[in-house]
């Protein structure tokens, strides 16, 4: 297969993971015969240093011009810790996601049995936790009218939804677990706000034409709770774009690291994929970010292309580099391994996966693992 791939590195640690995925695509694409072309863009911080905009238009065009997008993180000091800051980095993320219609935001959550230990929760709780959120990502309060009063005293934003907004995202959640464990949660606030009314309603009326899945409800503060206190409990979760935030990035602490959890964003004439982490800037340069996130993303990037196999190909070589201990600090923090030769690891364990053996001597060196 042939794909066109536009690279959105960013801003922090986005270029040194993004360089890992890529590294990781081009084994894969040399095994199974395919071909991959990469285009590279700016966007966020990096974007309005060079242009003045965090979205430049040239950047916007590749995407739009490409098969799919591999995005690397997002944000700068700079920006975060100035609130009269009037553009913004995330700024050229949240138009992207407009621009291109990626409505859809899904973010899988999968325990790795040899990081349970890292996670802050017992591992009876989260041993065999799987499920996936699926985040409606163009609309609700991020994008709803904003305003603020002269005085600086007052400000409101907008939380609004639409029948068709709400539609084609549930649709997909349904499918997905249509082919996973036929259990959905729709989270909302339907006790207080009328846009999570909207949603119930959409959604047990869609829920007829998907007999065979069973539909559940909780609000957004118990879902908040549940997924802590019972995550095995979930399959399939469906919910508005601020609380998928927020809850995403809370189900991110179950497996051990940020740093392990991909994303997609689907649209219906392109697709996005990135880490869910972001720009770590306090890492920048340093190589000892995790890209395994950015490496997983780039696997389901491959499911999108129905590359079943090699996207679990490089499922298999992260989960090797796991067991091994083949990690960046955040999850071995004695006897770690650089950005770099993670990558390095897993691209040998793609490419001649009975070959490869551990030695840390060897992958520091920056030497094959092939033998």
């Amino acid at each position: 297969m042939n794909l066109n791939i536009a690279l959105l590195p960013g801003d922090g640690i986005g270029p040194e993971v993004i360089q890992q995925a890529v590294k990781v695509l081009n084994a894969i694409a040399e095994k199974y015969n395919h071909s991959f072309e990469f285009k590279k863009a700016s966007v966020g911080a990096i974007a309005i240093d060079e242009t003045g905009n965090p979205l430049p238009d040239e950047t916007l065009q590749i995407c739009a011009d490409a098969d799919a997008i591999l995005f690397g993180a997002i944000g700068d000091p700079k920006y975060d810790n100035n609130p009269n800051a009037k553009v913004r980095p995330e700024q050229g993320l949240l138009k992207l996601r407009k621009s291109l219609g990626l409505f859809a935001n899904i973010r899988p959550l999968t325990t790795y049995d040899a990081l349970i230990h890292k996670s802050n929760l017992k591992a009876e709780v989260i041993k065999d936790t799987n499920f996936v959120i699926y985040r409606e990502l163009t609309s609700g309060i991020y994008f709803g009218e904003k305003q603020a009063s002269e005085d600086g005293n007052e400000a409101s934003d907008i939380c609004k939804y639409t029948v068709e907004e709400i539609d084609r995202i549930a649709h997909l959640a349904f499918k997905a677990a249509q082919v996973r464990r036929k259990k959905l949660t729709l989270v909302d606030k339907a006790n207080v706000l009328e846009t999570s009314r909207l949603w119930r309603k959409r959604v047990a009326e869609i829920a007829k034409t998907y007999p065979k899945v069973n539909l559940e409800y909780l609000f957004v503060d118990n879902a908040a709770m549940q997924i802590i206190l019972n995550p095995k409990q979930f399959d399939v979760i469906l919910t508005e774009n601020m609380f998928g935030d927020i809850l995403s990035d809370e189900a991110s602490v179950i497996s051990g690291s940020i740093g392990l959890l991909a994303s997609a964003s689907i649209g219906s004439h392109t697709a996005m994929f990135e880490p869910i982490h972001g720009s770590y800037p306090q890492a920048k340069g340093k190589n000892i970010a995790n890209p395994l996130a950015a490496i997983l993303s780039a696997a389901m990037l491959l499911d999108h292309f129905e590359l079943y196999e090699e996207a679990e190909t490089i499922r298999t070589a992260v989960e090797k580099s796991i067991e091994l201990n083949i990690t960046t600090p955040d999850l071995n923090s004695t006897n770690h391994f650089s950005t770099t030769n993670v990558g390095n690891f897993l691209s040998d364990f793609i490419l001649d996966d009975e070959n490869t053996f551990y030695n840390k001597n060897n992958i520091d060196l920056g030497q094959s693992t092939i033998i």
